[in-house]
Parts: C-alpha cells; sequence; structure tokens
C-alpha cells in the first residue's frame, strides 16, 4: 500500500515522536494523490526540507482531499507547521483557478516566499509533477504551458532551484516538440555505454589528483538535460559541439582546494581556449558559485569538469535563498545578502502592486538581462538593463533615493535618468532640501524596488491628500455606473475585498488609488462582482444603463416591442450571440450566451433573443492591448482607429516593466467592425496582443 511505504520513508528520513508518528498517521489516508504526494516529497527528501515541511505538507493535502474528515479529527501541529499549513490554504492549486485569478495567486506565492520559502519550494516541486503528467499537449494545457515557461521556470532559476528548474523545462520540451525530443533522448541513449566508460576513466583520474593534494570530497557525473541540448540545438549548433554535453563534478570543503584540483586537471587534459570560467570570484546573477573548465579526454571529445564547495553545491541544488530564509533561520546579514538583491525587490514589490501589475513587472523582471554597477567605496549592486540612476539611489537606500537630485557616473555628472552600463561606478547626488520624487520618476526606473519606494514615499508623505483624492475618484467612478458607497461598502464585501488586496481598511485603499498604486475602477470591479452575485445581476440597478422601449435592434421571442438593456457585466454587441433575462418590472436584460453571470440567474426567466436587422445603433466595446515600449504608441493606436472613422469613447495606458499596456473603449456598430479594428491593430509592427476586453473604463 503506497500509503504504507510513505511512511516508512518518512520515518527513514526523520526521528519522529510518538506525537508526530500519532500526526503522521491521521493525516495520511487513500483519499490523497498518493502519487503526487510521493513526488513532491521525493523533491523534498533531495532538498533537505525538515518534518515540519512534510507534516505540514501531508496536513494540508489533507485538508484538499478530504476537508470534512480533516475538520472532524484531532490534528496538533505546533505552530511552525501550522503557519506552513495556512501559507498552502492561501495558495489555490493551479487546477483550481481561473485566468483571472491566475495573478491574485502568483502574487500570493510570493508574499508566502517572504515568510517561508520552503511552501514556495514544494509549490513548485507540485508544479513540476502536474506537468510531467501531461502526455499530450491540448489546447487546455496550454494555459498551464505558458504559466511554467513564463513564471515557474524562471523562477526556479533565480531560486537557484536547478532540478526542478531542468525537470520543468525537459517537459516542456518534451509537450512543445515531442518528435525532437524523443530523437534526442534516443542519440543520447545510443551513447551512454561509451560515456559511462569515460566518466569512470575520468573519475579515476580526479581521485588520484585528491588523493595527491590530501584533499577530501566528492565525485559526481552528470549528462546535460534534454531541454539544454534541444536549445543548444536550434541555435544553429551539432550536438557534437556542445561542449558541456557531459560534465563531471567534483565537491570539496574550501576555495583554495578548489583552485588547487583546477590547475592539476589542466596538467593531465588539455582545456578547451575560452572555456575556463571562475563563477566563484564573479557569481552568476542567481549567486551560483563554482569552476568551470572544459577539456578534451580520451575519447577525444569535450567533457566539461565543475568544482565548487559543499556549500556552493547545497545552495546550486537546493537554492541559496532556501539556504538564507530556511537553514539558517537568521536576520543577520551575510555574503549571501548580496545574491538576493532581486528577490526582495520582487517580494517588497508583491506587497504594493495589483496582481496583474506585479505578474506584468514579474516577468520583465524574471527575463531581463543583468548589469553589475559600483558605489565608489567598491559595493557591486545588481540591476536589470536599462536601470537608471534613480534606480541606482534606491537601491543604496529609500532615503537616498528620497533626497536624490543628481548623479555622478565615472566621475562625470550625469541627469539621474541616465541609463546605467556594467561596470559603471556611481555615487548619488542629494540634498537635504529635496523635495522628493517626482511622479515622472516612475517612467524612468526599471527596478520594482525603486519603484516601490517613489510609491511609498507619495503614500506616506501625501497620505491625506492621497485619501482624499482616492475615495473622490472612487466615488465618481460607482457612481457613474448606478451605484453608492452604502451599497457597495458593505461588510461582508469589505472582508472579502480587502484582504485580497493585502489591506486592512478602506482608508488605506483610497490611499492606493490616490497614489496611482491601484485604479479606482479596479476596485470598484471586486465592489461590483460581488454585489452581481448576491442580486442575481449587476444590470438591474437602474441607472447602469437606460431603459426605453426598444428601438435597439433586438427581437425578445420574434418580439420587437418589449423593454430593453444591455449588460454592462458582459457588454453584448451585435454579432454577438446573446440571451435575455427577464428582469422584475424592468423588461429583458441583453447577455452574451458566454457571460459568465448567466451562473448566477434564475433559468427559468431566461428567454431566447436575437439582433434584428431594421434596427441599427453604436456599441460600446473595450479592446486590451499590450506592445512593446515605444514613445509613439498612443499616436500610432489612436490614428489607426480615427483613419478608419471609428469613435473613441475612453481610453486607459500604462507602461509595465518592457510593455505598453492599454484598454481602448470605441464605439462600433457589430463585432464585424470591432475586429476588423483589432485585426488592423495587429498589423502594428509593435503590437504583440490584441483582445476583446469586458473591462469598464
Amino acid at each position: 500500500m503506497k500509503s504504507q511505504l510513505i511512511k516508512e520513508r518518512i520515518l527513514s528520513q526523520f526521528k519522529l515522536d510518538q506525537h508526530d508518528k500519532q500526526t503522521l498517521d491521521l493525516v495520511l489516508c487513500k483519499e490523497m494523490n498518493l502519487d503526487r504526494c510521493e513526488y513532491i516529497l521525493n523533491c523534498m527528501f533531495d532538498a533537505k526540507l525538515d518534518k515540519c515541511s512534510v507534516l505540514a505538507f501531508l496536513t494540508y493535502q489533507l485538508y484538499k482531499a478530504d476537508a470534512m474528515k480533516a475538520e472532524s479529527i484531532e490534528i496538533r501541529l505546533n505552530q511552525e507547521e501550522q503557519e506552513i499549513v495556512e501559507s498552502f490554504k492561501s495558495i489555490k492549486d493551479l487546477q483550481a483557478i481561473t485566468k483571472s485569478e491566475e495573478a491574485e495567486d502568483i502574487k500570493k506565492m510570493f508574499l508566502a516566499l517572504s515568510k517561508d520559502v520552503r511552501v514556495v519550494m514544494i509549490k513548485l516541486a507540485g508544479f513540476a509533477y502536474d506537468i510531467r503528467q501531461i502526455k499530450t499537449l491540448k489546447a487546455e494545457d496550454n494555459e498551464f504551458i505558458n504559466l511554467v515557461k513564463e513564471i515557474h521556470i524562471p523562477l526556479s532559476e533565480r531560486l537557484g532551484l536547478d532540478k526542478l528548474k531542468s525537470s520543468m523545462d525537459d517537459d516542456v520540451v518534451r509537450l512543445e516538440h515531442p518528435k525532437e525530443y524523443f530523437e534526442l533522448a534516443q542519440q543520447l541513449e545510443n551513447k551512454r555505454e561509451e560515456n559511462e566508460e569515460q566518466f569512470r576513466v575520468t573519475e579515476e583520474k580526479l581521485k588520484k589528483i585528491m588523493s595527491d593534494l590530501k584533499i577530501e570530497g566528492e565525485i559526481k557525473h552528470r549528462q546535460k538535460h534534454i531541454s539544454s541540448i534541444f536549445r543548444k540545438i536550434n541555435a544553429n549548433r551539432d550536438i557534437t559541439s556542445i561542449y558541456d554535453l557531459l560534465a563531471m563534478r567534483v565537491i570539496v570543503n574550501k576555495v583554495e582546494e578548489c583552485y588547487s584540483i583546477l590547475g592539476k586537471v589542466h596538467q593531465i587534459y588539455k582545456p578547451i581556449t575560452g572555456r575556463v570560467k571562475d563563477y566563484i570570484a564573479n557569481p552568476k546573477p542567481n549567486g551560483y558559485q563554482s569552476l568551470h573548465t572544459t577539456v578534451i579526454v580520451e575519447n577525444q571529445h569535450p567533457l566539461e569538469i565543475q568544482i565548487r564547495t559543499f556549500e556552493m553545491h547545497r545552495a546550486s541544488e537546493f537554492g541559496s535563498y532556501a539556504h538564507w530564509l530556511y537553514k539558517e533561520k537568521t536576520t543577520k546579514k551575510d555574503k549571501l545578502d548580496t545574491r538576493v538583491t532581486w528577490f526582495r525587490e520582487a517580494i517588497e514589490n508583491a506587497k504594493d502592486l495589483p496582481p496583474e501589475e506585479f505578474v506584468e513587472t514579474l516577468k520583465a523582471d524574471l527575463y531581463g538581462g543583468i548589469i553589475f554597477c559600483q558605489t565608489p567605496r567598491g559595493r557591486v549592486l545588481e540591476f536589470p538593463e536599462g536601470a537608471t540612476a534613480i534606480d541606482f539611489a534606491y537601491a543604496v537606500h529609500s532615503q537616498i533615493g528620497n533626497s536624490c537630485v543628481g548623479a555622478k557616473i565615472n566621475s562625470k555628472i550625469k541627469p539621474i535618468s541616465t541609463q546605467l552600463k556594467n561596470g559603471d561606478i556611481v555615487e548619488i547626488l542629494t540634498n537635504p532640501n529635496s523635495k522628493g520624487p517626482s511622479r515622472d520618476w516612475l517612467n524612468m526606473v526599471k527596478t520594482s524596488g525603486a519603484r516601490s519606494g517613489i510609491k511609498s514615499f507619495f503614500k506616506n508623505e501625501l497620505k491625506d491628500e492621497n485619501i482624499k483624492n482616492g475615495k473622490a475618484m472612487f466615488d465618481q467612478v460607482i457612481k457613474d455606473k448606478g451605484f453608492t458607497s452604502s451599497e457597495l461598502l458593505l461588510d461582508k464585501y469589505l472582508d472579502i475585498v480587502l484582504p485580497k488586496l493585502t489591506m486592512k481598511k478602506i482608508e488605506e485603499c483610497y490611499a492606493a488609488i490616490g497614489s496611482g498604486s491601484l485604479t479606482a475602477n479596479q476596485v470598484a470591479g471586486r465592489f461590483i462582482s460581488l454585489w452581481t452575485k448576491d442580486n442575481a445581476t449587476v444590470e438591474e440597478k437602474p441607472n447602469i444603463v437606460t431603459v426605453k422601449k426598444n428601438k435597439e435592434g433586438v427581437l425578445i421571442d420574434g418580439d420587437s416591442g418589449m423593454l430593453v438593456r444591455y449588460a454592462c457585466c458582459c457588454n453584448p454587441i451585435e454579432g454577438d450571440e446573446i440571451i435575455g433575462y427577464i428582469s422584475r418590472g424592468k423588461g429583458v436584460t441583453i447577455h452574451r450566451r458566454n457571460c459568465p453571470n448567466l451562473k448566477y440567474l434564475e433559468s427559468e426567466r431566461l428567454i431566447n433573443a436575437e439582433w434584428s436587422t431594421k434596427e441599427k445603433k453604436n456599441f460600446v466595446a473595450t479592446i486590451h492591448v499590450v506592445a512593446d515600449k515605444s514613445n509613439n504608441n498612443i499616436a500610432k493606436l489612436t490614428t489607426l482607429i480615427t483613419n478608419m472613422k471609428v469613435l473613441i469613447t475612453a481610453f486607459d495606458a500604462k507602461d509595465v516593466g518592457d510593455n505598453f499596456i492599454c484598454d481602448i473603449a470605441v464605439a462600433v456598430k457589430n463585432t464585424a467592425e470591432l475586429e476588423k479594428v483589432m485585426s488592423n491593430m495587429r498589423q502594428l509592427k509593435n503590437v504583440t496582443s490584441v483582445q476583446r476586453s469586458e473591462r469598464w473604463i
């Protein structure tokens, strides 16, 4: 029985007291997905996670499998274990979240990461299992695969979790390029015996070197992952020219021993020019450290030899961030602080940005290139490409950023908006009488830390003004949609919305709107969505749309004489498949047939509806556009639309990372005209995505 095997494996890993054994017996049950549990537990054992992690993880699996059973039995966890369980509960499983919730879930994962990295390590192991279970790629899997590629793989790499990163990467290639994947797998299998023999010969020579130098350690070997080979071949390279296809790893106790072994290796094997790399003196951006050399061995093929300390190996295999947050369990600064600049900023950003904006910024941060700059005293700081002197100022200290008035870059005075280059020596010029940052700085900075610092300044220094302005903006938006504060700001709605925004009071929400961290439309939409569920349908509010005699071009059960209005939750336009809903005393409300709010309506009051060709009118539809950042995006889009003689009724745009994102409301006659506008937009050179949106602007 698998549950018994799992129990025995756990008992072999940890020394459990009687209380822990009782807890283990309670939480292990057949209702769990035991295969998934076993896979994740093996990842946890590989990463040397502790028994608290294991007991908390299994307890959460019981809650997932049988919540009633979990509530009915007395599971006694210590405080640390209970906190891990609660962190798991706050992050939904990927299969359970809708597209609109993905951003919220990713943000929660980062907030959990700030409390305990073990939670996120385990979640990433779960994603690795889930993608492994997909045998062939289907349309419904695309969103999950894209999320894995855009967030989970680069996040695993940033956190130093190489095994999980490589596992997910291999499975992405297997699903997206099955033919090439299995051909490569076969080629590697054909070379397996030859490679194993070469590993044996080289290992004997490395052992002799270590014996002669009286150095103790371990020797391991590995073959390059298929995903890495696939990408190098796609970069117009032949498999025989990949120098790190095979690698051996020497792990020792001291840094000086690494260099001693490297010298001896070069005495017995000829190194390939340009393939000797010192990542100990110059670590990679994710903190990875090791010596690499590629040599020609007995079979006349290249073999990479990596030499590192046990400490470096633990950081590489299990994550330097895991070491920092979990194993050390300390707030004291040490050398690892220089490796976690991006990580700290991302966590801070998760607290301050709305979920959708956070995810867009996260993608930009994960994929952006890295540069290194220095203070005049030699402190090295890490930045994404395109970072400015303002980013540097806030990286030094938030007060330096707030009082920044200029910069010396390589001893020359430069504007604070100057983009930094790799190796620049930067000195920030400050003025204690400075009035603080300008809102324009938000368009100049690249790092989430600087952006967060600037927004924090406006929140704290101008808090009362922000609350006043934010409340006025919120009240105006809900008034335009036919609501009042007394209807929407009920305690039951506040208890749902505010925690999702990581806030405790509505005043914090107003302040965020006033400072620009949130938009009034975003916040209003959350409250209106809850009101909609409680009141069957938003459109029954009398002021949301105007009710009048049916000159709208809609037939209700073949009759054009009924009162109709259009649901603002789905904004139907002519050409959409529609259905009517009989409102009490207010005629018929027209929804799109795929409107998500239909599930909240009384099915017996739904009625057939169709468009009439006799009456013609304009409808307002919203188009969501994502484009590469460019100074003339707005001009190109508006010119294109006006040239088509289409009226723009509203426009909302912002820069997010390397992208320009905007929502444009247009007045069109039908879906055909809307599609024509969208099709022409897609032809613009720097536009990457054009979609119809239900967002109100």
